[in-house]
C-alpha cells in the first residue's frame, strides 16, 4: 500500500551563513536533489536560514551596550526571514512543483510582534506549497536569549503526509515533556526534531523520543565549519579568532517506533538522506504502549496547551 511508505530527505547542509538570498538559494538546489530521489519530505536544520548564532559565545556576547553585539545582531536582523512579506515564496512554490512538503528552521522577523524581534521558528510547508504552521520556539537556550525572543504555543500543530500525522520541536525543546505530549495528543506518529548541528544532541534524545512515543523520529541537524563564515561578516576577524574549526558535525538520523536505529547519526556528511518509512511500524508498536490512548490516565492527568499567537498589541474593532 502506497499510502504506508513515506519517503523521507534528511537535508544535512550548512548556510551561507547570514546570507538570506545565497541560503536559501542553498535550500532550493536541496529541495530539488531531495524531490529528484523520490522524497515526499525534506527536514532542515534549526534556524539554518540564515544561520545559528554561533558569535554570542565567541565574542563575549552577553556584554550589555557592546558595539559588537548591536552590529552583528543588526547583521542578523537584515538576513532574518519576513514570512508576511514573501520571503518564503519560491521555496513554497517549489514545495508545490515537485509536490513535497517541508520542515525548515528558520530566523523569523514576524510583523505580528512589531517586525524587530527575532524568533527560531520551525515552518511546515505542505505538498501544496502552503504553509501550515509556524512554531516559534516556545525558550531559547542558554546563549540563544541573548538574540531570540520566546515564541508561544500556537505552532504545536501536527499534519497529515500520507498515512503518518506530522509535528516538530526545535532542538532543546524536544527535551520538555509538555510540548511533546502535546504533538502526541494531536495524534502525531512522525516526530521531527531540528537541531544547530551536533551528534551530542541527536545521539540520546532520538531514540529516547521514540520510545516513549512510539512514533518515527527524525533528527535533523546542520553543518557549520569555520570557513563557513562569509567575508561579509562583521566582525568577522573577532569569530575566527575564537572559533573551533567544526561549530556543528551533524549528527542527522532517524528512529524507528521500536527505539532503534533506521538510520544512525551521520557526521561530517554534508547532502540529502533518504529513507523510506512504513507505517505500519507505528501500529505494530502501539499495540503495547500508546503514551496518549491505552496506556494514559486523562481522568487522573490532563495537558493544557494555549496555542493562541501572542502579540503586543489587540485593536478593538
Amino acid at each position: 500500500m502506497k499510502e504506508q511508505l513515506l519517503t523521507v530527505g534528511l537535508a544535512q547542509i550548512s548556510p551561507v551563513w547570514l546570507d538570506k538570498m545565497a541560503t536559501i538559494k542553498k535550500i532550493e538546489d536541496s529541495i530539488i536533489e531531495a524531490s529528484s530521489q523520490k522524497a515526499e519530505l525534506v527536514v532542515f536544520g534549526e534556524a539554518l536560514l540564515p544561520g545559528y548564532p554561533f558569535w554570542v559565545s565567541l565574542t563575549d556576547g552577553a556584554q550589555f551596550d557592546n558595539v559588537i553585539q548591536k552590529e552583528i545582531h543588526a547583521h542578523y536582523a537584515h538576513n532574518a526571514i519576513c514570512i508576511e512579506k514573501g520571503d518564503l515564496d519560491t521555496i513554497c512554490t517549489l514545495a508545490e512543483e515537485n509536490n513535497i512538503a517541508i520542515y525548515l528552521g528558520i530566523i523569523e522577523r514576524p510583523l505580528d510582534r512589531g517586525g524587530h524581534s527575532l524568533y527560531a521558528s520551525l515552518i511546515y510547508i505542505d505538498q501544496r506549497g502552503e504553509i501550515k504552521s509556524v512554531h516559534r520556539k516556545l525558550q531559547p537556550t542558554y546563549e540563544e536569549r541573548l538574540t531570540w525572543s520566546p515564541g508561544d504555543g500556537n505552532g504545536l500543530l501536527v499534519h497529515p503526509l500520507k498515512a503518518f500525522t506530522v509535528g516538530g520541536l526545535n532542538c532543546w525543546e524536544n527535551w520538555m515533556p509538555l510540548p511533546r505530549a502535546a504533538l502526541y495528543g494531536q495524534g502525531e506518529n512522525l516526530h521531527i526534531s531540528v537541531w544547530p548541528g551536533s551528534d551530542y544532541n541527536t545521539k540520546d534524545i532520538t531514540r529516547f523520543i521514540a520510545r516513549e512515543s512510539r512514533s518515527y523520529v527524525i533528527s535533523v541537524s546542520s553543518l557549520m565549519r569555520k570557513e563557513d563564515f562569509p567575508t561579509t561578516t562583521p566582525h568577522l576577524d573577532i569569530i575566527l579568532k575564537n572559533a573551533p574549526d567544526i561549530l556543528g558535525n551533524g549528527g542527522s538520523c532517524i528512529a524507528g517506533p521500536n527505539g532503534e536505529w533506521i538510520l544512525e547519526p551521520v557526521l561530517h556528511k554534508e547532502g540529502i538522506l533518504i529513507e523510506t518509512l512504513d507505517f505500519n511500524n507505528v501500529l505494530q508498536e502501539r499495540q503495547n504502549f500508546d503514551p496518549v490512548g491505552h496506556y494514559s490516565r486523562p481522568d487522573v492527568t490532563q495537558l493544557h496547551v494555549n496555542r493562541e499567537r501572542q502579540t503586543t498589541i489587540r485593536f478593538d474593532k
